[in-house]
């Protein structure tokens, strides 16, 4: 087993609750990263049929060289399973385990399982530890940092959930070898959220940049990585519980949540429908005179050049308005958008004209507008 660091380590600064994000190659093997942030020597990994055969074996292989003893829960693959019933599943395993309250939970796998068993681990005898080791570009930039934990409803996407911060988030980069071309893309939505919300620079290397993810290249791919997860544990140290500054990092989301539910969940990735959402936000910026023409065309290039689709599905605005409704962004009956003033500079606001949203939802946002 490998003892020397790994490639890079990263903190979520939250006081008592720090903890250590480490990202880099082999780290799956690495039961000394995982070890000491065990209450018990005993964990439950909580993985999914896709990525079991894949992975399992080896973080099990990991735990068991430093005598840990790990019961396993295989879920099966899919947004349209996170849901009551699999959590349930996930209750009935631990209750079938005997699992105790320090009883930790792994979530090995992408956004749908660390979502569901970050949930799980909140409320499961009113709090169980939790570690994170996510095996998607989109989780090891997004989902897994935060402590964003929930299930879906079929009226709206992560509706029943909790704050809920993991002890460690432990991304091994080697696991993006096996990831499906259409997967990658995904986490690269989230790769040019964090570069169009605040950080210019990061968008513009990015757009060097972007044919190197695409072709997985180890060294650009870690620097995405990174770059994302240190924004994004910058923003979740200022505000855990998104009551301000947090809600930047939903850019897109509000309009890609729509297309998710609206679609049913697992038609579209969670990745491409931000990424349609994020096109259509800097249309709606564009429509009200915040940002220019030019401002538009390099989002929309660079989502095009990640293989993203840059408009949503043609659910008609008003359909796209009543899934809106149901977003967690609503606050006091009004909705919240986040837009652009420019690259690398969003902005929160409930003051969108009706007509703008109409126009881009009924025009040119949409397939065959």
């Amino acid at each position: 087993m490998a003892t020397s660091d790994p490639a890079s380590t990263l903190n979520v600064e939250l006081g008592d609750r720090r903890y250590p994000i480490h990202i880099g190659p082999g780290l799956l093997d690495r039961g000394d990263l995982i070890a000491p942030h065990l209450p018990q020597r005993n964990a439950v990994i909580v993985t999914n049929t896709v990525v079991a055969p894949l992975y399992l074996e080896k973080l099990q292989e990991s735990l068991g060289r430093l005598q840990i003893a790990a019961e396993t829960i295989v879920l099966p693959d899919g947004e349209e399973h996170k849901d009551w019933r699999t959590l349930n599943r996930v209750f009935d395993a631990l209750m079938d385990f005997r699992a105790e309250r320090k009883t930790t939970l792994i979530a090995l796998g992408g956004g749908v399982i660390g979502d569901l068993t970050g949930f799980a681990a909140a409320v499961f005898q009113r709090g169980a530890p939790f570690i994170q080791i996510p095996t998607t570009l989109l989780a090891q930039v997004d989902s897994s940092v935060g402590g964003k934990t929930a299930i879906n409803h079929p009226r709206g996407k992560n509706m029943i959930g909790a704050f809920y911060q993991p002890r460690v988030v432990i991304a091994d980069t080697e696991t993006l070898r096996t990831l499906p071309d259409r997967e990658l893309s995904a986490g690269i939505a989230e790769v040019i959220k964090y570069g169009l919300i605040g950080d210019a620079g990061f968008f513009d290397w990015l757009e060097t940049n972007m044919e190197r993810l695409m072709a997985r290249d180890a060294a650009a791919l870690t620097h995405a990585i990174e770059v994302s997860c240190r924004n994004k544990a910058a923003v979740v140290a200022s505000d855990e519980r998104e009551e301000g500054v947090r809600a930047l990092l939903n850019f897109g989301h509000t309009f890609g949540h729509a297309i998710e539910s609206g679609l049913g969940y697992g038609e579209w990735l969670h990745g491409e429908a931000v990424g349609a959402g994020m096109a259509i936000a800097a249309r709606v910026s564009r429509h009200m005179g915040l940002i220019d023409d030019r401002c538009v065309e390099r989002t929309i290039d660079l989502l095009r050049r990640a293989r993203l689709p840059v408009k949503g599905p043609a659910l008609g605005a008003e359909r796209y308005l009543e899934l809106m409704g149901h977003d967690k962004k609503v606050e006091a009956g009004r909705m919240r958008f986040i837009l652009l003033r420019s690259i690398g500079d969003a902005f929160i606001t409930d003051a969108v004209p009706g007509g703008a949203l109409n126009a881009v939802l009924e025009g040119e946002g949409v397939d065959g507008g």
